[in-house]
């Protein structure tokens, strides 16, 4: 879609939220370590979560570790490293690993070729790795063809390109396939899906939500499948903060309602 997309509206009725972290949350840093989310947006998110019957997942490219680092104090159900890996309400975790013997020798083979790129970073998560060049942008090219000749040579790996960084991670794997996982289960099924990201790796949530007439929100420009778009960071957490308020209204009014159909009836 072009970019007249317009801001999301307030929303109403049964749903269910999934958000990306880095530049949807919280501010992209130079360095992923020094990212953080807002204590205010933490407990929005919270309350949100609340009011949909615990109907709220982050989903990144982080590990979940890193994720309820982020969230702390509260613990939320997570899809990390783009769906590898997922917990669930009930705290379930649902992983997908690659053989050791292949993560050991990418994990090598990796060290070596980004030693001889300075700047560029190797971020291991287990069952994937990120190749980050927010530093040394000028080895685009070759960081994107490394990780391109090692997921052909390898038919159990995909590549996953984002903003200034490129992984490899197990095929199949995706922030649709997570966000489709959840929408089977409890308290996530039966309810208008609502996914909020702004990378390339958000994409395959977009396409996942738009399937079942759910609302897909774009953070950022650029050409995306989302119906909708919030220009950066700080639109995301004002539209989080008004989307908290109207809900709240929303369920005090309908309170007032039954109170006073209560009463009347009592009258009666």
């Amino acid at each position: 879609m072009a970019e007249v997309l317009s801001t999301p509206p307030l929303l109403s009725g049964d749903l269910a939220f999934f958000f990306d972290l880095d530049g949807t949350l919280a501010e992209i840093k130079p360095h992923p370590d020094q990212v953080s989310i807002p204590s205010d947006v933490r407990n929005l998110l919270q309350k949100l979560s609340g009011m949909n019957n615990g109907a709220l997942a982050l989903v990144s490219g982080r590990s979940m570790v890193e994720l309820d680092k982020l969230a702390t104090p509260f613990q939320f159900p997570l899809a990390g490293v783009h769906g590898a890996e997922r917990r669930d309400i009930n705290g379930n975790n649902h992983v997908v690993a690659l053989p050791e013997e292949l993560v050991t020798s990418l994990h090598l083979r990796l060290e070596q070729a980004l030693a001889k790129m300075p700047g560029t970073e190797l971020e291991p998560k287990g069952m994937a790795f990120a190749l980050h060049y927010r530093q040394a942008p000028e080895y685009e090219q070759q960081v994107l063809q490394l990780a391109q000749s090692l997921a052909q040579q390898h038919e159990e790996l995909a590549l996953q390109p984002g903003k200034c960084v490129v992984e490899l991670k197990p095929k199949g794997i995706n922030k649709g396939a997570a966000v489709a996982a959840f929408l089977k289960e409890a308290p996530f099924a039966g309810r208008t899906p609502v996914f909020v990201g702004d990378d390339l790796t958000d994409e395959a949530g977009f396409h996942t939500v738009n399937a079942v007439n759910g609302v897909s929100i774009k953070v950022g420009q650029g050409e995306t499948q989302a119906k909708w778009r919030l220009a950066s960071v700080q639109e995301v957490h004002a539209w989080l903060e008004e989307l908290v308020q109207h809900l709240e209204q929303e369920k005090k009014h309908f309170t007032e309602r039954r109170e006073g159909y209560e009463s009347l009836s009592r009258s009666i």
